[in-house]
């Protein structure tokens, strides 16, 4: 289930954030609002459910 705080990765291959970690900030009515940071950038995308993919927000970090 996706809930805001959870960390998504965007699994449609024809969206243009394609493989793109990110964290939700908003669920409502099917699509979640997603906050990309990165650099010197953040930006906000509303994806459908159906476009996103829980990911573990953990995996790859070391102690």
């Amino acid at each position: 289930m996706i809930l805001p705080g959870s960390a998504v990765e965007v699994i449609n291959p024809d969206d243009t954030y394609y493989r793109f970690k990110g964290s939700v900030q908003r669920v409502s009515d099917g699509k979640a609002a997603v906050l990309f940071e990165g650099g010197n950038w953040d930006h906000s995308v509303t994806f459908l459910l159906s476009e996103l993919e829980l990911v573990d927000a953990k995996a790859g970090r070391k102690k």
